[in-house]
């Protein structure tokens, strides 16, 4: 675990160091670039990471560690975008025309301007992921090996093609598939729900609801964390499921400002799904842990894929139709919430 932790943070610190000579190049392909190899990194820390926070402790608040430890994504999630436009943004924007009218030499040297806004916040960023890795190396943190049901089988004996007989494990990925593809898409077309729904609304006013739909994520998630010392984790994922299933339906069979706060608050509701999701799916696989976890970061494929699907429902209908495909995606996460999450092991049960 310390290793893959390692391993992401360094792989992050490679990818923020790469938007300064991206500046320089200016190529937009090098930019993505860079973000592709931050992205990397993620998924390493978010393999050893979620884990290794659901066994360090009791088996039965794993859910709650994980939810804990999450809610800082969340706080990341709000104040990194002020941060970034302070630094990062010029607050210079020009038109097409007022683009099409520059020179060659004036046209280079305001894009050149334009990305060296970059360099300094990144290197910092840099810094920060070093800083980090620096601590968790000279840190001793435990190697614990997850308890489960495989008994004494070596980590080096597991392999891919076993660990479906993980029901569970599996319905999990689907369930993490499908809420991190209805999460992106809700957060993605705020702006434009609100537009919709309240013709005339600018992008400035807009992008106060999907702040409000952040802020309510964030909250969720040390609310949740907070609750589930009452109340089972599975138990309250059910109950967020119904949450943003009522707020979709109202977002879908309504009209005007209400239906555009419903979506806001489905940030709320989705807080604790993530990390719940993930530490339900990952229970009792023993030594299958760190490869059922990888599985689970995989699934995010959903956030580039149903995003997509609600685009298209839009561009040939109205943003508004679109939100019927979170709806399905919910309607399935409650499932995995109610039945699909229960420890099965080849059609058996591991535990109660």
């Amino acid at each position: 675990y310390k290793r893959g932790i390692l391993t992401g943070l360094l792989i992050c610190a490679a990818g923020a160091l790469l938007f300064i000579p991206a500046s320089y190049v200016l190529l937009y392909g090098f930019f993505l670039f860079a973000l592709f190899v931050m992205a990397c990194g993620q998924s390493f820390l978010e393999v050893a990471a979620n884990p290794y926070v659901t066994i360090l402790g009791p088996p039965e608040s794993s859910e709650r560690r994980l939810n804990t430890a999450q809610s800082f994504n969340a706080v990341g999630a709000v104040v990194t975008p002020f941060i970034g436009a302070a630094f990062i943004l010029s607050g210079v924007e020009h038109t097409p025309q007022e683009l099409a009218a520059m020179s060659p030499q004036q046209l280079n040297a305001f894009r050149a301007v334009e990305a060296s806004t970059v360099r300094v916040p990144y290197l910092v960023i840099a810094g920060v992921f070093l800083g980090v890795a620096l601590m968790i190396y000279l840190a001793k943190l435990p190697e614990v090996a997850p308890a489960g049901s495989a008994g004494a089988l070596a980590e080096t004996d597991v392999r891919l093609k076993d660990i479906f007989v993980y029901g569970h494990l599996v319905k999990g990925v689907i369930a993490q598939f499908v809420y991190v593809g209805a999460q992106v898409g809700v957060a993605s077309f705020v702006i434009r729900f609100a537009q919709h729904m309240i013709p005339g609304t600018p992008d400035k006013s807009g992008a106060h609801y999907l702040q409000a739909h952040l802020i309510g994520f964030m909250v969720g998630r040390f609310a949740g964390s907070a609750i589930m010392k009452k109340v089972a984790p599975s138990r309250l994922l059910s109950l967020f499921a119904v949450g943003s299933i009522l707020c979709l339906l109202v977002a879908l069979f309504l009209s005007g400002t209400v239906p555009v706060w419903a979506v806001a608050l489905i940030g709320f509701f989705h807080s604790i799904m993530f990390p719940t999701i993930f530490a339900l799916s990952i229970k009792d696989l023993g030594p299958y842990t760190k490869l059922g976890s990888s599985l689970q970061v995989m699934a995010i494929l959903g956030g580039a894929l149903f995003p997509l699907a609600m685009g298209m429902i839009s561009d040939h209908s109205n943003i508004q139709k679109a939100f019927v495909v979170p709806l399905l995606c919910h309607v399935y996460v409650l499932y995995f919430a109610v039945r699909g999450y229960k420890p099965m092991r080849n059609g058996v049960a591991l535990s109660a």
